[in-house]
């Protein structure tokens, strides 16, 4: 069953941008999805990029080979690579510098039991929201939804 997060509720019923669902299993499979790619995708391709597992070794390979194939069969552009970190910071229980100085900025502090207790996939969108390329504006709501503000 897909999960989508609360803060991403504005897009999710049309899936006009990447859920972080999906965005998790790019970083897992190491590809490279720009939006105007995911906006050449019909509902049924987004959906089955949300439904389809990329755990296991043989899975996360599947969808890499699914995703550049369905990136050329649409846009015609060749899929990019991109490395796979083997110690993900979401898998990781040190929470990472970039999501506690942002929550520092909005004047919170998160434990290292609550980060501990969130799935990886939690994590992961922090991490993603934290970043400094990134507009930040779901952080806060992101926190809130994981019970951390």
């Amino acid at each position: 069953m897909a999960e989508f997060f609360q803060f991403e509720s504005d897009f999710v019923d049309s899936l006009r941008c990447i859920p972080m669902q999906v965005r998790f299993k790019l970083d897992t499979c190491g590809v490279k999805l720009k939006l105007h790619q995911w906006n050449q995708f019909n509902e049924r391709d987004r959906h089955q990029l949300v439904e389809m597992p990329c755990s296991t070794a043989s899975e996360i390979e599947t969808y890499r080979s699914d995703l550049h194939d369905l990136i050329q069969q649409r846009s015609g552009e060749t899929a990019s690579d991109l490395p796979v970190d083997p110690h993900p910071e979401w898998l990781e229980t040190t929470i990472p510098q970039s999501v506690q100085t942002q929550a520092q900025e909005l004047g919170l502090t998160i434990q290292a039991t609550q980060w501990k207790n969130l799935t990886p996939l939690q994590r992961f969108a922090l991490i993603k929201l934290s970043r400094s390329n990134h507009e930040n504006k779901n952080f806060l709501p992101a926190l809130k939804e994981f019970d951390l503000a």
